[in-house]
């Protein structure tokens, strides 16, 4: 997997529309399309997918703590998001995208500092124009439940717009 590190290196859209969802999250996965860099700014990365199921591993650091020097909730929550929502991408037919209308996260209890975790997303619906997904961090190593979350996406044909 490879980062872009300006806008120039993320697809264009033709690029993205000429792919299935599931092919453009492969492409990530084997570095043919640049990932995104808030992978790198928050410390995860995609580590797996499947048709209906997307995974992430990473470890939250210092960089991502509140002021009590625990992680921020809003960390959970973008993590969440991107295994969520890239198992509804690899739903997305060929021509059509996707994007989060809302999600929810319940954190269950604080991932320590520098604890590998493992952040998985799986699909519930994926219809003509929407994509419900479920997902949980848990530890790699102790295999706890820290965190869990649901999402609704749209799916969007642009080749009908």
């Amino acid at each position: 997997m490879r980062l872009a590190t300006d806008v120039s290196e993320l697809p264009s859209m033709a690029e993205v529309l000429s792919m299935s969802g599931l092919e453009f999250m492969q492409g990530i996965l084997d570095g043919t399309v640049s990932g995104p860099p808030i992978s790198g700014t928050l410390g995860y990365i995609l580590h797996a997918v499947e048709p209906g199921r997307a995974v992430f591993r990473g470890a939250p650091e210092f960089e991502v703590t509140n002021p009590m020097g625990t992680v921020h909730g809003g960390w959970y929550g973008t993590l969440l998001d991107s295994a969520m929502a890239c198992a509804v991408m690899t739903m997305v037919p060929r021509g059509s995208v996707y994007t989060t209308l809302e999600y929810k996260i319940n954190i269950v209890r604080s991932i320590p500092l520098g604890m590998a975790i493992e952040c998985v997303g799986e699909v519930d619906h994926s219809g003509r124009s929407t994509g419900i997904a479920h997902g949980e961090i848990r530890g790699i190593e102790d295999g706890k439940l820290y965190s869990t979350g649901s999402t609704t996406c749209i799916i969007m044909d642009m080749a009908r717009r």
